[in-house]
């Protein structure tokens, strides 16, 4: 039997808001280059993100994890916290 093969998607993130309990709305950017003006363009979206502890707050960068569907909202889990943007 070959093992399970763990594909979930691991993402940084910055959290924008820690008002709901063990859950953070988290704030993701991505940066490509426009295919036809080749300049650079900002993608900005934002999750919610499960944590349990309640221990990122606002201007936390953090590790999200892609997990199985835990609400309504929630696709997200905060796997670690990185550092502090501020």
């Amino acid at each position: 039997m070959e093992p399970r093969v763990n594909r979930r998607r691991f993402l940084t993130a910055v959290v924008v808001s820690d008002k709901m309990d063990k859950t953070r709305v988290v704030q993701v950017q991505k940066v490509k280059k426009h295919s036809k003006y080749e300049k650079q363009v900002r993608n900005i979206v934002k999750y919610k993100a499960h944590d349990e502890k309640n221990a990122a707050k606002t201007g936390d960068v953090v590790l999200i994890m892609e997990t199985r569907p835990l609400s309504k909202d929630k696709r997200w889990i905060i796997s670690e916290i990185v550092g502090s943007k501020v």
